[in-house]
């Protein structure tokens, strides 16, 4: 265990651009789009996820590296990550995760998902996510007024209900791949068909 708490850390400090810490982020960057891929990528692959969903965590831990090893980074695939929070301890995650500013963003998704079970199922889940948070540089202070971020909230409680109502999404993960809806975390190897599918009717 202590020696996952180290790695994590010292991951979360390598994400941080500058010594110290600049307080949290703006709501403009905290709502910004958050991706990983070349931009210019031919397949978008997009993703609505609760950082509470065991499935979602299966997804992040075992699936997406090998996706991102064989399409995000060969320059195939271009990944775009949605908050989708199924309940209370999922927004305030989702918040913090926001707050920890965009060097920060997808090693704090990384360390929550790898951890999910350690923290989500604490008797105490608001300081365990604390925790983990303060690894990034985010001090308690920061963490309570992230939470308390009236217009975050409700700006990641709008997108979600919008999401919801527009494109269907009832469940996490669910997936859209060049507009193609694909719920839940398949097998690596029906991804694989999908993705190179997307890919050959880009050519």
């Amino acid at each position: 265990m202590l020696k996952y708490i180290l790695g994590l850390a010292f991951t979360l400090v390598l994400a941080t651009s500058v010594p110290g810490w600049a307080g949290n982020a703006t709501l403009k960057e905290a709502m910004a789009e958050k991706s990983i891929g070349r931009a210019d990528a031919p397949v978008t692959m997009i993703e609505y996820a609760s950082l509470t969903c065991s499935h979602c965590a299966a997804f992040h831990n075992e699936t997406l590296p090998k996706i991102k090893k064989d399409y995000i980074d060969t320059g195939k695939v271009r990944l775009v990550y949605h908050d989708f929070p199924l309940g209370s301890l999922a927004m305030a995650a989702a918040m913090v995760a926001r707050c920890s500013g965009e060097k920060n963003y997808f090693p704090m998704i990384d360390a929550l998902f790898s951890s999910q079970q350690s923290w989500a199922r604490s008797d105490t889940p608001l300081e365990a996510l604390g925790g983990i948070a303060r690894l990034s540089g985010m001090s308690e202070d920061d963490v309570a007024d992230c939470i308390d971020d009236k217009a975050l909230f409700k700006a990641l409680q709008n997108f979600a209900e919008l999401a919801g109502k527009n494109l269907g999404i009832n469940s996490t993960p669910t997936f859209f791949i060049e507009g193609t809806k694909v719920p839940g975390n398949l097998p690596y190897k029906d991804f694989q068909d999908i993705l190179d599918k997307a890919l050959a009717a880009k050519k």
